[in-house]
């Protein structure tokens, strides 16, 4: 008896054991080869549960997922043989299996990150090499990047890998270059300062003068017509005196006394020299009109 369940114990984890060799699972985010003998015999598994031949086929599973990769510290020579210290990193997925494969020595992902980081590696330095140090130092990042970012692109695409984006986090200086750097570029922008402030000095002397040359235009129109205006108040005004007079000449006689009475009398520090029977003062004895 304990013979026969020893038996069928052994049968079933060896139906086990056979079924777990035959199959596998696709995750998600993962890409499968079958492959025999290094000879790729199957290819573009979907997500689940596959099957496969038992202790013949080998299962050879990548991440399908976008990968990132850094690169700190490399050393790039400028057209001046000024070394630069360059921090960048790249991302990048595997685009075609089969050919991944088969250029990365079976699916290795630190040979493929060695060949991905070698071309571009190759393609920074070019950039590097063919620019100034003040170039590289104020030029847009992107600039280094897109003159061989296609090149690259398309040669990695032919080992079934897909380049998504390079990026250039830090660039250093030795410090004396750094410095002398630095300094060439606040005499330059003190030069583009001075150029853009002679060029605003000049601009406003322009504007002030034109404002003064309006203003005096203004001006004198105003005083035209101030003087129009006040000349025909003054017609106006002489007509109604004339008016006034000639309606009653005793009242307007009147009238102009007082003023020139308020006018010349009572104020600090009048002096008047006049005969006390002066016609001036005839309004002042009897303000009654005379009778004719």
């Amino acid at each position: 008896m304990g013979s026969r369940i020893l038996g069928i114990l052994f049968v079933i984890v060896a139906v086990i054991a056979f079924i777990s060799m035959s199959t596998f699972v696709v995750k998600e985010w993962e890409t499968a080869l079958r492959v025999q003998v290094n000879t790729i015999v199957g290819t573009g598994y979907k997500p689940g549960l596959h099957f496969k031949v038992p202790l013949i086929d080998d299962i050879v599973k990548f991440d399908k997922r976008v990968l990132t990769h850094k690169f700190d510290g490399e050393q790039f020579l400028t057209s001046e043989s000024q070394l630069l210290n360059v921090d960048y990193y790249i991302k990048w997925r595997i685009s075609d299996a089969q050919q991944y494969y088969q250029s990365t020595s079976g699916g290795d992902e630190e040979r493929a990150k060695s060949l991905i980081g070698q071309k571009i590696q190759d393609g920074i330095k070019n950039a590097v090499a063919g620019r100034k140090l003040a170039e590289i130092v104020t030029s847009d990042r992107n600039e280094i990047i897109s003159g061989f970012f296609t090149r690259v692109s398309d040669e990695l695409q032919k080992l079934g890998i897909k380049l998504i984006d390079v990026r250039l986090q830090r660039i250093d200086l030795q410090e004396d270059i750094a410095a002398r750097v630095y300094e060439s570029m606040k005499q330059s922008f003190e030069g583009i300062a001075r150029t853009q402030r002679g060029e605003g000095d000049r601009e406003s002397q322009i504007i002030r003068a034109d404002a003064e040359r309006r203003r005096t235009e203004i001006l004198a129109k105003a005083n035209a017509d101030a003087q129009r205006i006040r000349g025909e108040g003054d017609a106006i005004a002489s007509q109604l005196y004339a008016n006034a007079y000639n309606r009653n000449p005793e009242f307007y006689s009147f009238y102009r006394s007082l003023q020139a009475y308020r006018n010349s009398i009572g104020r600090e520090g009048d002096v008047i020299v006049v005969s006390p029977d002066s016609e001036f003062f005839r309004y002042l004895k009897t303000p009654t009109p005379q009778r004719k």
